[in-house]
């Protein structure tokens, strides 16, 4: 297991979203709501490319923590906010610090943005997790 301090960084998850892995989430999780993949229905809507689910989101903040401090850490809570939309074939990078260690409970804090201009995607959020 992880020796885990606060302050400590969590390793970086970097995700490229592809538009097949998106067809994918949205067969996984019954949601077909057409800003996902239609062309026409973006365009009529103004927007650039289809747009990123935002419970993926939720999925690589648990995925990054997990990533880290392995299969016998549960995830005890995960909260996130939505700042900005992200766009198929961008790629995302996930951060994290530990605030906080108590009795086997650590709190992380967590963002995500978009490396290729920077603009942040989800923030504030974060987790706890029961080691």
């Amino acid at each position: 297991m992880t020796a885990v301090a606060v302050g400590d960084a969590v390793p970086e998850l970097v995700r490229r979203i592809e538009l097949a892995d998106m067809i994918a989430y949205a067969g996984a999780t019954w949601d077909w709501q057409r800003m996902h993949y239609d062309p026409a229905f973006l365009e009529q809507r103004g927007l650039p490319a289809p747009v990123v689910d935002g419970q993926v989101f939720g999925a690589l903040l648990a995925e990054q923590v997990q990533d880290w401090l392995g299969p016998s850490a549960r995830l005890a809570t995960l909260r996130f906010r939505f700042k900005n939309l992200v766009f198929a074939n961008e790629t995302v990078r996930c951060t994290g610090t530990v605030t906080a260690v108590d009795s086997g409970l650590v709190a992380i804090e967590q963002q995500v943005e978009v490396v290729e201009d920077g603009r942040v995607a989800v923030a504030p959020a974060g987790c706890e997790v029961r080691l």
